[in-house]
């Protein structure tokens, strides 16, 4: 499935995504810096209802936040970790296995950790604000 979307639209593209991705927990976002990864995570956090400030979990590694439903949401940024050891240790794989929404930025920092039922999508810039969504469900 691919969604295009521009940056002012990016509210639509997160409510149907989340519609698109049923009950899957766990959701991998590949794409280069700056492509948007972040901005579609918000977008799909305050989809999720989520109201609490929702940033890059850069330097914590681990964010989580609470949905409108009450439902625990783990927002990941692998980027700083070199391996799936490291990934382990900061928490990671616990979080992943937990049951519970992981929106996991940098994913390819620790492929082996992930189950084989993870979402892959594919975040780029194609123009100005334009965005390419690639989802491999």
């Amino acid at each position: 499935m691919v969604v295009e979307f521009s940056l002012d639209k990016i509210k639509e593209a997160a409510e149907a995504f989340v519609a698109a991705i049923e009950n899957r927990k766990v959701i991998a976002f590949h794409g280069e810096m700056g492509a948007g990864k972040t901005t579609f995570i918000t977008a799909l956090c305050h989809a999720l209802g989520v109201t609490n400030a929702v940033s890059s979990p850069t330097f914590s590694i681990i964010n989580e936040y609470r949905s409108a439903g009450g439902e625990r949401i783990y927002h990941m940024d692998l980027y700083r970790l070199k391996d799936e050891t490291e990934a382990m240790n900061a928490g990671v794989e616990d979080a992943i296995y937990s049951g519970d929404l992981c929106l996991v930025e940098w994913p390819e920092k620790a492929p082996g950790i992930f189950p084989p039922d993870t979402v892959h999508c594919y975040l780029q810039s194609v123009a100005g604000n334009q965005r390419k969504l690639q989802i491999n469900l």
